[in-house]
């Protein structure tokens, strides 16, 4: 079965202004990347509004925050909800159409019209909290991604993985006594946002693996195979999502990991084989992070060549 690409025009119109890293720019060139020859068996999605997108972001923020928010989009310029946290004109339709995205992708995903996607949304939003935006992000796309597959599939077990250099704050909170998701997570420590210790286990279904400044495929990948891809293979998911962040590599100029573009095509390849174990090889991925454009194009496109190509035998 194919792998989705989704994306959205609207999605270029969250403007954060100038000099601010999480820009337009790396939508342009994921597209490019992804429209090279050796994807034409991508199946290109664009993502479609629906009626019902407030109350699928309700799945995981309060009326409060999806109030605020939305009341707080300029007419024209631009508002900081914080010192890096940008609304502009179209950043609510955005910011909605990015939670339609993936909820469309986890429809076709349960309903077996496709094995794997990849969202190509912004803003990002694993640092969304359930009752505050910040980081760059303004609504949980994962977290609603996943409640939402819980609730409307009676899926029992969903695991989300986070290779983001950040640690993703605001899924960890959303889940933290939820022992139907896992989160699992490699992220930077010390870093912004101050959480993931590995102390921080919610109900025995956090995993937190801080990576220290300057650590590089080694650790990564020893840290995954000794750890994460355990915890996720013995949770035995129904389906898996990635917060893909492409942070971690080693050009990125807003980290201290030095990741190579091999990295993400490992990770992935050993991802799919997990679910092609208790998931029916399901995995619906979703951006994050990446702020160097060339180095994101080319993780992205490893990434999701390793989310089209047949599982190898990886462990």
């Amino acid at each position: 079965m194919p792998t989705l690409y989704y994306s959205h025009p609207a999605f270029l119109e969250h403007d954060t202004g100038p000099g601010h890293p999480e820009c337009a720019a790396r939508l342009l060139a994921i597209d490019e990347a992804l429209n090279a020859p050796n994807f034409k068996r991508l199946i290109r999605v664009q993502a479609k509004w629906r009626d019902d997108l407030q109350e699928k972001v309700a799945l995981i923020h309060s009326p409060a925050m999806i109030d605020g928010i939305l009341n707080s989009i300029p007419h024209q310029g631009l508002h900081a909800l914080d010192h890096d946290t940008i609304l502009s004109p179209g950043s609510g339709t955005a910011a909605l159409l990015a939670v339609a995205a993936v909820c469309d992708a986890v429809d076709k995903l349960c309903t077996h019209q496709a094995t794997s996607a990849f969202c190509a949304v912004r803003p990002p939003g694993h640092h969304a909290e359930p009752d505050r935006p910040m980081g760059f992000c303004l609504f949980n796309n994962i977290a609603i991604a996943a409640e939402y597959a819980r609730l409307h599939y009676s899926l029992g077990k969903i695991a989300i993985i986070d290779f983001d250099v950040h640690h993703g704050n605001g899924t960890q909170a959303a889940f933290y006594k939820q022992p139907q998701i896992l989160y699992a997570s490699s992220h930077e420590m010390p870093h912004y946002p101050g959480t993931g210790h590995p102390k921080e286990t919610g109900v025995g279904n956090i995993v937190n693996v801080p990576l220290h400044p300057g650590s590089s495929s080694d650790e990564f990948r020893q840290l995954y195979s000794s750890i994460i891809l355990p915890a996720v293979q013995n949770f035995k998911p129904d389906l898996i999502l990635i917060s893909a962040g492409f942070d971690a590599h080693q050009n990125d100029p807003l980290a201290g990991i030095r990741l190579s573009t091999e990295d993400y095509q490992w990770v992935t390849e050993h991802i799919k084989a997990i679910a092609e174990e208790s998931a029916k090889g399901r995995v619906l991925s979703v951006l994050e992070g990446g702020y160097h454009i060339k180095a994101l194009a080319e993780s992205v496109a490893a990434h999701v060549k390793s989310l089209m190509n047949p599982v190898r035998n990886a462990f």
